[in-house]
């Protein structure tokens, strides 16, 4: 079987094409980085735009590279929710247009899924059921993957995402957007201990979690500064609020793991991406004799195949989806 994956939910547009769930044959992906860095985040107006001149071309490109045609697809998987309304409708419009057009059978996608099963775009695979970690600008959550079509949300953010807490601190600290990257290449000249930024670790064993406080503590730390008349020494405050960000979100995903059992554990979402995350969640697994397991970051940040594998798994299961559903903004998971 031949699953055409589409992904427009935020400001990525990709398609991707994945043979039988297993074998990704192309995955392409535009990104609108420069289009929204000048306003320090993503515009959705402008973001639906974007969407709206790439996802024929992009879709038209995976084809080509995966060396097939649309004759050939058997599935459409396409991301559903959450996400941006507007961003989401291009990308659904688009996918149920052409499966309404060739008689295809499509299936939408909870993005969160796509993460939750992003680790078996790699070689090297869990066995369920385990713990997910999912971290990226739109959510933090903790889900227990039972199958690949069963998931339960354990916790969440109760205020920002830990990415769109990384965006935030890179604004007020007047760096570029994406925020992520380039605090986490400001934090490789600082020493993470240099300021004790607060953690919050919320009611006991609770597996939610929060980071407006620690963004707050972050800007009355830059103007404190600032009354003393001292400039702000930006590599030692992202590596310390880098730090603050990856203990918590380390350690409420080993306090998962404990408390239901579970001995494996996975991360996923954008935030993935980020390298003393990786190391930290793959030496307190080890600490913990845990199973750890992280995709490549191509697979952690948003993508097509991770939409096109878990639509593949989701139309198994459950079969595929009505032309009335509509886009959502929340996902379905919780």
């Amino acid at each position: 079987m031949l699953i055409l994956g589409i992904e427009s939910s935020c400001d990525d547009t990709a398609a991707a094409v994945l043979e039988d769930g297993e074998k990704i044959l192309s995955s392409v992906l535009t990104s609108q980085d420069q289009i929204h860095s000048p306003f320090g985040g993503v515009v959705p107006e402008l973001a639906s735009r974007r969407h709206l001149e790439s996802v024929y071309p992009v879709v038209k490109e995976a084809l080509h590279r995966a060396e097939v045609s649309l004759a050939d697809i058997d599935l459409i998987a396409v991301t559903q929710g959450p996400g941006l309304i507007g961003s989401l409708l291009v990308g659904f419009s688009f996918a149920k247009a052409i499966a309404k057009v060739r008689s295809l059978p499509y299936k939408g996608v909870d993005h969160m899924a796509g993460h939750i099963l992003s680790i078996f775009l790699e070689q090297d695979r869990p066995n369920f059921p385990y713990i997910a970690l999912i971290a990226s600008g739109g959510t933090t959550s903790l889900y227990l993957a039972k199958s690949c079509t069963s998931f339960t949300l354990l916790g969440r953010t109760r205020d920002d995402a830990a990415g769109e807490a990384f965006d935030k601190v890179a604004k007020l600290l007047g760096l570029s957007y994406p925020g992520g990257p380039i605090v986490a290449k400001m934090a490789e000249s600082g020493a993470p201990d240099f300021i004790d930024f607060p953690r919050a670790w919320l009611e006991e064993n609770s597996l939610d979690f929060s980071f407006s406080g620690l963004k707050t503590a972050v800007l009355n730390y830059c103007n404190r500064q600032k009354q003393q008349g001292l400039a702000p020494q930006i590599d030692h405050i992202c590596a310390s609020f880098q730090e603050a960000v990856v203990e918590v979100l380390v350690e409420k995903t080993l306090r998962a793991a404990r408390l239901h059992g579970i001995d494996t554990v996975v991360l996923g979402g954008g935030v993935s991406a980020n390298t003393r995350l990786r190391q930290v969640f793959f030496r307190r697994s080890a600490d913990h004799n845990l199973k750890c397991f992280v995709p490549r970051p191509a697979y952690s940040t948003d993508n097509a195949a991770m939409i096109a594998l878990a639509g593949y798994h989701s139309y198994n299961h459950f079969g595929p989806s009505s032309f009335a559903e509509d886009v959502y903004s929340r996902s379905q998971l919780a």
